[in-house]
């Protein structure tokens, strides 16, 4: 028999500063876009994390030249873009298109979780919950206590919020505006994104990662696009899918491998652009739980090793800020509606940057302020005290 992968020539090795100029370009990172729109991009990103409202337009302002925070709102207010669970089952900001694609992708993993919510679901027809709930969603859009109140007429025994997360995991909500709109955003309600976009999910919501369904071949190629060069276990962290390994190797002949420093198998688009790692990165500021910090197994290309765990404390996330293309430090945007003020502190990671970084990070800080903190009078822009040890 012969041995397929001692056969293949070896790989060129790529440092972690070749992944990281590579990754901040897929990103929109390394230098913003003139020329994608705001769907354009939000495509192009395979979604924006948005577990809370403002990090997609925080994203989007370090990525966009001419992004302005109502162009996000008019395309929620147009159902362009949605607000739905689907990667790592948290929130995402997807084009309806993508956001009907890749919810079954992920609706086995949506449904794994309800084992932690079985005690409570004791007696519950899980398929009579769905259509319940799929029929009051649609019939107008609930918040999550109205949605517990109705499955509570069915199931009074059955523990008020096992009904209600059962009722998320199992059916494609989204969250209706004003949810998401900047500066006008209100409590969450829910629908279905048939009924929101106009449009059936199909079929049970499934698929299987190995039967070689073309919408799992092109999730990965479109990974790749935006976070590659990637492992296989990079894309599983990602999608938080399992057993992905035949899906890449079915795709193998499409694609350029090569090794990380460590000797990972890293796969990647052909064309894709792999700058040169001398690239100049400007600082760049991030909301919290950006995808660029979330999306691979091993995330040494944007964290250094001394800064891990630095992005949240406890259950709080933190805004960062990069440095010559790595996580530098944290940051924090105070705005006084009253007086129009706004205050953004920075506090750095290890060591106070230098003059030359400080004038940089001040800079791309008047650029973000201009968009994102648009209806403030005056704003001002602050070093906090470095943070050392473990923050």
């Amino acid at each position: 028999m012969t041995n397929t992968s001692a056969s293949r020539p070896a790989s060129p090795v790529l440092g972690a500063r070749a992944l990281n100029r590579a990754t901040l370009d897929r990103q929109l990172l390394l230098r913003r876009s003139h020329d994608l729109s705001v769907r354009e991009a939000v495509s192009h990103l395979v979604g924006l994390q948005a577990q809370n409202v403002k990090p997609p337009y925080y994203a989007l302002a370090a990525r966009l030249a001419d992004f302005r925070p109502g162009e996000l709102s008019a395309l929620l207010d147009t159902r362009e873009l949605v607000r739905i669970v689907t990667l790592r089952s948290t929130i995402h900001l997807h084009t309806a298109a993508d956001a009907l694609t890749l919810r079954p992708l992920v609706q086995d993993a949506r449904e794994a979780e309800l084992s932690g919510f079985r005690k409570g679901l004791g007696g519950v027809d899980l398929a009579e919950l769905a259509e319940i709930a799929r029929t009051a969603v649609e019939a107008e859009p609930r918040t999550m206590k109205q949605l517990r109140e109705v499955l509570l007429v069915r199931w009074p025994d059955a523990d008020p919020q096992s009904l209600a997360v059962a009722a998320r995991c199992l059916l494609p909500l989204v969250q209706v505006t004003p949810r998401g709109l900047w500066r006008r955003s209100g409590q969450v309600a829910l629908t279905t994104i048939g009924t929101w976009v106009g449009e059936r999910v199909e079929g049970d919501g499934s698929l299987d990662a190995a039967s070689g369904g073309g919408a799992l071949d092109d999730a990965v190629l479109r990974y790749l696009g935006a976070f590659g060069p990637a492992s296989v276990k990079d894309m599983q962290t990602w999608a938080r899918l399992t057993r992905l390994r035949d899906v890449f190797e079915r795709l193998r002949p499409r694609l350029r491998t090569f090794r990380d420093e460590n000797g990972v198998e890293l796969f990647d688009l052909p064309d894709a652009p792999r700058p040169d790692p001398d690239t100049p990165a400007p600082p760049r500021f991030l909301p919290e739980y950006d995808n660029l910090l979330l999306s691979h197994a091993d995330r040494s290309r944007i964290i250094p090793a001394a800064y891990k765990g630095r992005t949240w404390k406890g259950n709080v996330p933190y805004c960062v800020f990069l440095l010559d293309g790595v996580l530098a430090g944290v940051w924090r945007l105070e705005e006084d509606r009253k007086s129009g003020a706004a205050v953004l502190t920075m506090e750095p990671f290890g060591r106070a940057p230098g003059r030359a970084q400080r004038e940089e990070l001040v800079r791309e800080a008047e650029w973000m302020l201009t968009r994102i903190a648009e209806t403030s009078s005056s704003y001002d822009i602050r070093f906090g005290s470095v943070i050392d040890g473990d923050g």
